[in-house]
């Protein structure tokens, strides 16, 4: 899109990383993976990275939630961006309720690049670190 914006592509990005979210907590496999280039890459720690659309629908299958869970994503800067590639970095809080209500489960951090298609923004990397 000719004459992008820093605002707009902003605004496309955290869109993205909300879909992304919303669509992980509520275990909807297919939406996360649609929000993924063809060829992109999910690197999590303790894991071999997840490459393409199969992969990436297969590993979040596995992690579909078997109780309510929540992925708190916060601080989004975004830290480059052209009209079609952007990247971002985001904190994250990883919440899953349990008998005795809502616990921190993981803090951790996301780095991000994402690429525009037609008017869209989709993961072409998400790196996920664990902070201590």
């Amino acid at each position: 899109m000719s004459g992008s914006t820093q605002a707009w592509v902003a605004a496309g990005v955290r869109a993205a990383i909300g879909a992304h979210t919303q669509a992980q907590d509520a275990g909807r496999t297919d939406d996360v993976v649609a929000l993924y280039t063809p060829d992109g890459v999910l690197q999590v720690p303790g894991i071999d990275p997840v490459e393409g659309h199969d992969a990436l629908r297969d590993a979040f299958k596995g992690w579909a939630p078997a109780r309510p869970q929540l992925h708190l994503v916060t601080n989004t800067v975004i830290t480059s961006w052209t009209e079609d590639e952007a990247t971002a970095v985001s904190d994250v809080a990883f919440l899953q309720r349990g008998e005795s209500g809502w616990a921190v489960q993981v803090v951790g951090r996301y780095d991000d690049t994402l690429r525009r298609h037609d008017t869209t923004w989709r993961f072409q990397r998400r790196t996920t670190t664990y902070q201590a």
